[in-house]
């Protein structure tokens, strides 16, 4: 008499085996497919959005007896606002054009042969990551717009917001038709799942991390698939002898205080020595009535009082919390040796009607996005155009910046002859 057949246990290995099988599919699916995916998904985070905000309420509550900090907390929350403004980016993102196909270059050989350089799919694309259960949906809406399939790990602190989310997705999916195993999951499996993923050469195609510097460089350092580094966010804001006195408060204030536990949120001002006197007093007074602590130097507390003394680890430090530093240089020149030595390469910018220090800033600034006048709360895929983003980039290979449905594409060459051979 045999005995009954044990149903396979399930990996992290297997659900990234899935994922590779679906991209296959995905691919093929044409625009208006793809569009309707997204507006199910839409619609199904709308519909369950009391659900969400459950399980959010749950991981919130477990942060804060785990006491993972305010700037975490605020990441991982989902309100009901917050979960309106999810249904919405994967709305934008089927309105957006779909890059699949399009032609990026081509010619004609001298032989005739005609060339085509045209965007595909990655594949599979995966994503590592903290507190964000905004990423979840972002990654996922962005990677199947981009024909592709995705792996998620999104970290213990939003385990159960992740979990209905992922779940609301894939039901999604199966409602439009579409394979459900194009979205997957490695949570439920710890850091097993995460070193998978890591090691998931000849499944996952590309892997983006986002988070902490040091889950960055865990991951970059650790995979041996190919990965789209997002760096920490030390911003500079540079305010020089000509920055008007609005311009300069109002820019320094909405950088810091809009939402300070976010990448790019400003984090450093240097103040031009000359600019000091009529420029400090009237942006600390801004930043301090919204409740900002200011670490400063020297001079910065010679000119407003409740100053805390910065020291050397401040200007490296991405505090993602209302505290700034706040330095006195003497000239442009050493602004910028202040950005080359302690910037992350993430977005700067400087306060000027000085058209010559403009432009500059603009030219020698080594970072994804350079700004003149500008708040540095605009580097964002969002508000770039893009949609949802992946990310900002902050390195240089294939991408840089914040990062769209173009970012999640590769490209492969099409040849169309007519029996020419090679001599």
């Amino acid at each position: 008499m045999s005995t009954p057949t044990e149903a396979p246990v399930d990996t992290a290995q297997e659900r990234l085996a899935r994922a590779k099988d679906a991209s296959r599919a995905v691919a093929q699916l044409t625009s208006g497919r793809k569009a309707d995916a997204l507006e199910a998904i839409a619609a199904g985070i709308e519909r369950d959005a009391a659900r969400i905000i459950a399980a959010n309420t749950a991981d919130i509550e477990r942060g804060r007896r785990d006491d993972i900090g305010d700037a975490l907390i605020d990441r991982l929350r989902l309100d009901e606002k917050r979960v309106a403004s999810l249904a919405s980016a994967v709305r934008d993102v089927a309105l957006l054009p779909d890059p699949i196909g399009q032609v990026v270059g081509g010619h004609r050989m001298p032989n005739g042969v005609a060339l085509e350089q045209v965007r595909v799919p990655f594949g599979v694309v995966g994503a590592i990551y903290e507190a964000r259960p905004n990423v979840t949906v972002d990654i996922a809406s962005l990677a199947l717009r981009a024909g592709n399939a995705v792996v998620l790990r999104g970290g213990s602190a939003a385990r159960e917001s992740n979990t209905v989310l992922v779940d609301v997705m894939r039901t999604a999916l199966q409602s439009a038709g579409v394979t459900p195993e194009a979205i997957q999951t490695v949570d439920d499996f710890g850091r097993d799942g995460a070193r998978a993923l890591m090691h998931g050469r000849g499944f996952v195609d590309v892997l983006v991390p986002r988070g902490s510097a040091a889950l960055i460089e865990t991951v970059v350092t650790e995979s041996t698939v190919p990965v789209i580094e997002t760096g920490a966010g030390v911003v500079h804001i540079v305010l020089d002898e000509s920055a008007p006195q609005d311009w300069a408060r109002d820019i320094v204030v909405n950088a810091k205080v809009q939402r300070p536990s976010v990448c790019n949120a400003v984090e450093t001002v240097l103040v031009l020595r000359q600019a000091a006197p009529q420029l400090i007093p009237v942006v600390v007074s801004a930043l301090q009535s919204e409740g900002v602590a200011i670490h400063g130097d020297d001079m910065v507390a010679g000119l407003v009082p409740n100053v805390i003394p910065a020291t050397e680890e401040d200007w490296s430090t991405e505090y993602l919390s209302m505290d700034i530093a706040i330095k006195v240089v003497d000239t442009l020149d050493d602004a910028l040796d202040h950005i080359r030595r302690y910037s992350t390469g993430h977005t700067e910018s400087i306060i000027t009607t000085d058209s010559r220090n403009a432009e500059r800033f603009l030219a020698e600034v080594d970072s994804a996005v350079v700004m003149a006048n500008a708040s540095t709360r605009f580097t964002d895929g969002a508000e770039f155009g893009f949609g949802a983003e992946v990310g900002i980039s902050t390195q240089k290979l294939h991408t840089r910046g914040p990062m769209g449905l173009a970012e999640l594409t590769s490209t492969k060459w099409l040849a169309r002859g007519a029996g020419q051979i090679r001599g």
